[in-house]
């Protein structure tokens, strides 16, 4: 039941940004071409590639739901992160198209000014997409989603980029038509900033990495537990939105199986609530003699 809240949760605010994304597009692309602000054009195409990065995103999410099979024992879930890296590939591709595009109108002689409605329709977009930041950076924070997180910052850095057209459109009303262009390559630069941001958690979580410092937080929280006198291995990976962790810690050697259960139980139990525990795997050894020796003399 719970995650399939968590689902719809992240499925509302995917859609959220999509919507916005297909309706800012469509008006950016018709207003900045018709009106001749090469900003507000690479705006529209920085919406576009929302669009595709979106549906990406909605294809892994679905994706990931399907349960654990033969080739999947640990299910779906990584196949969010996988659509993530895709939209990241996508971004910066474009970022590099429009990259081009401007500074070839640069070196243009025959650049037109833009028209002042070019400049209402980029901050009215920022305005947008800024709330729609908003409420998918909560439900990303809530969710623990990978993809909705990734869709939050791309939100957000989508509002900057509007703000940085409007910029260059009203500078350009004063005698500097250049300032159009220039505000298009402030714009491929985001989108080519927020692509590798995204490409480099999701290859960070593919390839098994973890964030030192969360590690470091789980060490001490299973120390905390009565019971354990030291970790002795601790390993952590992101599946999809879950966490998987696998922990090695020693215990009193005259303890009996039933009092190590039972620590080991107290240890799931704490990490489930703190985390987003896809599974936990506690491996209990006995600590040796030499080392309770120097504990005590430590006391």
């Amino acid at each position: 039941m719970g995650d399939q809240i968590t689902y719809q949760k992240v499925e509302r605010g995917v859609y959220l940004s999509l919507g916005a994304y297909i309706f800012l597009s469509i008006v950016k692309l018709a207003i900045g071409i018709i009106y001749s602000s090469k900003a507000l054009v690479a705006d529209g195409l920085n919406n576009t590639t929302d669009i595709i990065a979106s549906v990406l995103v909605l294809i892994g999410l679905k994706i990931s739901r399907k349960p654990a099979d033969e080739d999947h024992p640990y299910g779906h879930l990584r196949a969010e992160t996988i659509a993530s890296m895709a939209s990241s590939f996508i971004m910066v591709f474009i970022g590099l198209e429009v990259l081009i595009s401007a500074v070839k109108s640069i070196f243009n002689p025959a650049l037109r000014t833009p028209s002042t409605l070019t400049a209402i329709v980029a901050i009215g977009g920022a305005i947008v997409m800024f709330a729609v930041y908003v409420i998918n950076s909560k439900l990303a924070k809530v969710t623990g989603s990978q993809g909705l997180k990734a869709a939050a910052l791309d939100n957000r850095s989508d509002s900057f980029v509007s703000l940085a057209a409007a910029v260059g459109i009203f500078g350009s009303q004063f005698g500097l038509p250049w300032l159009d262009p220039l505000a298009a390559i402030a714009v491929s630069m985001v989108i080519l900033k927020t692509g590798w941001d995204i490409f480099y958690e999701t290859s960070h979580n593919l390839s098994d990495g973890f964030d030192y410092k969360e590690g470091k937080d789980i060490e001490r929280k299973i120390l905390a537990v009565n019971g354990v006198e030291d970790v002795s291995e601790l390993k952590a990976r992101k599946h999809g939105n879950r966490t998987i962790i696998d922990v090695t810690i020693r215990v009193d050697p005259t303890l009996n199986v039933i009092e190590s259960h039972q620590i080991t139980e107290e240890i799931e139990k704490k990490l489930e609530h703190h985390y987003n525990v896809e599974s936990i795997q506690v491996h209990v050894e006995p600590l040796e003699k030499c080392d309770i020796k120097e504990k005590q003399d430590d006391h």
